[in-house]
């Protein structure tokens, strides 16, 4: 895209003025279609500035649980904002922040019940896999700084993340050089894998800190789904050669997968747990690692060295943390969860003509992720453009249309969206 491509009739001034200044997410700026100048969001529709309204098929990348512009939520914010923005959490606390690390303690299962605030998921994953590197240090045994990662993950982009990332199917291959390189293995979906896993985790086991996984559902990596059975072999892996086991929540939690957290399906907890997008409501930027007694005193000593040194400026902003705690709010006093199994029988419903069709390699829901799996997409940005025209945002990527809409979604709009993904692959060209 080049710098004046937006410049046609029917994008507003400050569209025009602005977006030759910007660099887009996950786009090729050469050939990327120009984004859709949006103006207002409510409930599960984007309104742009043409006037036309989508419905919202992806909220926001998974993090709009409650719906656009909720009015708990924002109201929460406005009243934190006229009280205090944001404060430095270095030598300071602040009300919203500490009640939210109690209610997560509370929330989450096991012992995880230390919380380290950032602002992005992939910061979230950074604290974790420092924290269980300094961990093995802290306990005498620095060589331990190798993870176990699974073939289909994805866990951010920064460069800690992108390292335990599948290099195969990620979006970081330029880059694979930049960081460490750690164990790329099959994940535990049968007894056989469970099998290669161990030997694997013999060979490696002085070298690792721990293992690293996306619960139930691999997001980034193609929306791959596996059986509660895989986190609970992982445990058992994770336990018997001494490693520390990290959930990366950051696309599974607060309800997505038809549970509070996706591990609650498998009765596991890990020993560390990253936690984001949905944790505001889709509303501030807000991330959380969480780690067990265990991992945190390790770190609990006389010694300076043995600190966990890292502190992201805006780390427990008060506005996000307000947003969060208004989103917990919503959990308790609405029934989300049931609106996430409402939501997966109707996806269940309407994405179900797509099974048969040409091209068509699988349908698959859990909770309220309905995936439907191409042999081959040929052009991406076609595909999205008609689903635009079908008043529908959907944002396939790979081989893959998905939706993960609000939970809150209207029935009639849910409807929309899964008869347009219907539509609009019956006329696919693969």
């Amino acid at each position: 895209m080049t710098a004046d491509s937006g410049k046609s009739n029917g994008f507003p001034d400050w569209y025009q003025a602005g977006i030759g200044h910007v660099w887009l997410p996950y786009a090729q700026m050469k050939t990327v279609l120009p984004p859709l100048p949006v103006v207002a969001t409510s409930g599960a529709r984007i309104i742009l500035a043409d006037g036309r309204e989508l419905i919202d098929g992806i909220a926001s990348w998974w993090t709009a649980c409650h719906g656009y512009n909720q009015p708990h939520i924002r109201e929460a914010v406005a009243r934190q904002l006229n009280q205090m923005p944001h404060v430095m959490f270095g030598g300071l606390a602040h009300e919203q922040a500490l009640t939210l690390a109690r209610r997560l303690a509370a929330l989450l299962p096991g012992d995880l019940s230390r919380v380290f605030f950032s602002e992005s998921g992939s910061v979230a994953v950074e604290v974790a896999l420092k924290m269980a590197m300094q961990y093995w240090i802290n306990r005498g045994a620095p060589q331990r700084r190798r993870f176990v990662s699974f073939k289909g993950g994805y866990h951010g982009d920064t460069a800690g993340a992108m390292a335990v990332c599948d290099p195969e199917v990620g979006m970081h291959g330029p880059l694979a050089n930049l960081s460490p390189s750690h164990p790329v293995v099959d994940l535990p979906r049968d007894e056989a894998t469970a099998h290669t896993l161990d030997r694997a985790l013999e060979r490696y086991s002085d070298d690792l800190a721990g293992i690293i996984v996306e619960p139930l559902v691999q997001g980034a990596g193609g929306m791959l789904f596996h059986a509660p059975d895989a986190l609970r072999r992982l445990r058992a892996l994770a336990d018997k050669y001494e490693l520390l086991l990290i959930f990366d929540e950051i696309f599974t939690g607060f309800g997505r997968t038809g549970t509070m957290f996706a591990c609650e399906a498998a009765g596991v907890a890990p020993d560390i747990i990253t936690l984001s997008k949905a944790l505001t409501g889709g509303t501030l930027p807000l991330a959380a690692t969480v780690a067990t007694r265990k991992v945190f005193e390790a770190f609990w000593s006389d010694d300076p060295k043995k600190a966990l040194m890292h502190g992201p400026t805006f780390m427990a902003n008060a506005l996000g943390c307000a947003a969060a705690n208004a989103s917990l709010d919503l959990f308790d006093s609405e029934p989300r969860i049931g609106q996430v199994a409402a939501i997966a029988s109707a996806l269940e419903q309407g994405l179900a003509p797509c099974r048969g069709l040409p091209g068509m390699k699988d349908v698959r829901v859990k909770g309220a992720i309905g995936v439907v799996e191409m042999d081959r997409i040929a052009d991406l940005n076609a595909l999205r453009a008609h689903f635009i025209a079908e008043g529908v945002f959907i944002r396939p990527f790979g081989n893959v249309i998905y939706l993960t809409p609000a939970f809150t979604i209207a029935p009639e709009e849910l409807k929309t969206l899964t008869d347009a993904v219907v539509k609009v692959v019956r006329r696919l060209k693969t």
